[in-house]
């Protein structure tokens, strides 16, 4: 009798499908409580007064530094409540702060990059990818990682997938 390997693979098959299962089950819990920091004081407030000044402004431009350092407080309050910014594992200004994160972080974070380049009539995921680069020293072969997620979720929102 031959052996087939129809059994092994379609357990190895069952089990990579269990854990991409877990994978999504943690994307959808961070999609839906993604940011609610910002629907309660004292995030709530400070939204209320800065989100029409930012809106009109380039990201990464110094008019938008400079309104973010009047955010300060809130910002610092925000990253600390949401483990997706970086400056959440900035705990060591000499570490990387994407060294201390995972996989669902920055898949969070770049949803949400993308999502907030639409917030700004001349948003642009591919230059804000590259302006975090060297804010965050992100290294290259992540930099590329993420520039190729953008493009995908591009092209599938695009083509309606």
């Amino acid at each position: 009798m031959t052996y087939s390997s129809e059994a092994a693979t379609r357990k190895h098959i069952a089990e990579v499908s269990k854990y991409i299962s877990l994978f999504v089950r943690e994307m959808l819990s961070r999609a839906e409580d993604h940011d609610a920091s910002k629907l309660e004081d004292p995030e709530k407030a400070a939204l209320d007064e800065a989100t029409p000044r930012l809106e009109g402004l380039t990201y990464g431009s110094p008019e938008y530094k400079a309104n973010l350092e009047l955010m300060k407080p809130f910002v610092q309050h925000h990253n600390d409540l949401n483990d997706h910014h970086p400056e959440h594992h900035a705990k060591d200004h000499n570490e990387n702060p994407f060294a201390r994160m995972d996989l669902f972080q920055i898949v969070e974070l770049i949803c949400d990059w993308i999502a907030a380049t639409k917030r700004h009539a001349d948003g642009n995921i591919f230059r804000s990818i590259e302006i975090n680069a060297t804010r965050f020293n992100i290294s290259p072969q992540l930099t590329q990682i993420l520039r190729n997620t953008a493009k995908k979720m591009a092209d599938m929102e695009v083509n309606g997938k």
